[in-house]
């Protein structure tokens, strides 16, 4: 990109720089909770397992809700969908700031999810039509926003984690509240009655495309893989909360570079099945790699940066082939893709912990091993109904921007 490119992806409106913004703070959530799982174990006289389930109820309530937030958006405009998704987000952080037991953390953080689903469905879309410098400025700039809450999060985690484990919860509600607030003042008012109401069964009734279900699968049994090695991984690690925070703030740089870089490159040289069937297996032998050597965090904390080496491209690579997968609207068949996608991330977590704890600490990784082996096997399978996705990709528009990035959002 040139330096002018560069300077004018910058010179954009205020109400994109408030969405943004908001942006950053909502993709921290993701990895927030990973420096702070052990504390949250410890403080709350908790099982590793049911502080996965932190990430479960997140992750399991996102994924549902996405089957909704078209319908939802597509009636209340995207502005108020921005604000009831940034409200929630607040309210349920700060619920969880003040949260006694694990189980009340559990239940808040499922509400965290809901208001996620609705802020990150919407995003985009408000990007795009308000930026200056066209579709590819403002989805550069998105992506630039989520690689940076990503990256960022488990070191905010980790940095207020070492505090108290209440820290990031309410950093998170404070925040946001910032980002309400920006948004409620700099972005204008939609015309409403430019809105194109969508069928609620839609996303349903997307699944019925063989490719479009053959790629959710592969990247519910992918996703297995990604959230062991994220949710899992701080507890053989070993580390304090500020350990643990700078170890996935690597992960996520790493992540955030090859998905914004170097995924591109790839798929201009490669078809993209090609690039799944030789990324996937290198994710499953980097996990098995993980279990081989868990007993020293040196080669553990080397896994987790190479693992999200493998994952920024695999996010980016699933997530447009799906773009490619069908005919439908662009957010129709991302919210199907979406809610099957996070039922993998919404398993793993706690199912690691019980497979720690019956056979070795070692067996999760081992087994998500599989899981990525398995969703490489059906890509390699389903090449004949896939043969579409390798095809010319054109410049996506506002609604395909907006699909390509929910998914990398995960």
């Amino acid at each position: 990109m040139s330096a002018g490119g560069g300077s004018a992806i910058l010179r954009q409106p205020k109400q994109v720089w408030a969405v943004a913004f908001a942006c950053v703070i909502a993709f921290m959530g993701i990895g927030l909770v990973d420096p702070i799982l052990p504390v949250i174990a410890a403080d709350l006289r908790a099982t590793p397992t049911e502080t996965e389930l932190l990430f479960t109820s997140y992750l399991l309530i996102t994924g549902l809700a996405m089957l909704v937030t078209s319908w939802v958006s597509s009636r209340l405009g995207p502005k108020r969908t921005l604000m009831i998704g940034l409200g929630l987000i607040v309210a349920f952080a700060l619920a969880a700031a003040l949260g006694q037991s694990v189980e009340a953390v559990i239940a808040f953080r499922a509400g965290w999810g809901l208001g996620n689903a609705l802020f990150i469905s919407t995003a985009l879309a408000t990007i795009v039509g308000a930026a200056s410098g066209g579709t590819s400025s403002a989805i550069i700039l998105y992506e630039a926003a989520l690689g940076l809450g990503i990256a960022v999060g488990p070191l905010l985690g980790g940095a207020l984690g070492s505090i108290s484990w209440r820290g990031p919860f309410f950093g998170t509600a404070t925040l946001m509240a910032v980002g309400f607030i920006a948004i409620t003042v700099l972005l204008k008012k939609e015309d409403r009655s430019q809105l194109q109401p969508t069928r609620l069964s839609a996303p349903l009734r997307a699944l019925r495309n063989p490719a479009l279900a053959l790629l959710a699968g592969a990247a519910l049994l992918y996703n297995i893989g990604f959230f062991v090695l994220l949710a899992y991984t701080p507890f053989p690690l070993g580390f304090d909360a500020m350990g643990i925070g700078l170890t996935f703030f690597g992960w996520g740089v790493a992540l955030a570079v090859t998905s914004v870089w170097v995924a591109p490159l790839l798929t201009a040289r490669m078809r993209r099945t090609t690039v799944l069937a030789i990324v996937l297996p290198l994710l499953a032998l980097d996990l098995a790699a993980a279990g081989a050597f868990i007993a020293t965090p040196a080669a553990l904390v080397i896994a987790v940066v190479v693992g999200g080496l493998l994952l920024g491209v695999l996010n980016t690579v699933l997530t447009e082939s799906v773009m490619e997968a069908t005919d439908l609207p662009r957010s129709v068949a991302s919210s199907a893709y979406s809610a099957v996608r996070f039922i993998g991330g919404a398993v793993a977590p706690p199912l690691a912990t019980v497979l720690a704890a019956t056979f070795t600490a070692a067996t999760p990784y081992f087994v998500g091993a599989v899981s990525v082996a398995l969703s490489a096997a059906l890509v390699v399978a389903g090449r004949r109904q896939l043969a579409h996705v390798d095809g010319a990709r054109p410049e996506p528009e506002a609604a395909e921007a907006q699909a390509i990035i929910i998914g990398d959002a995960a």
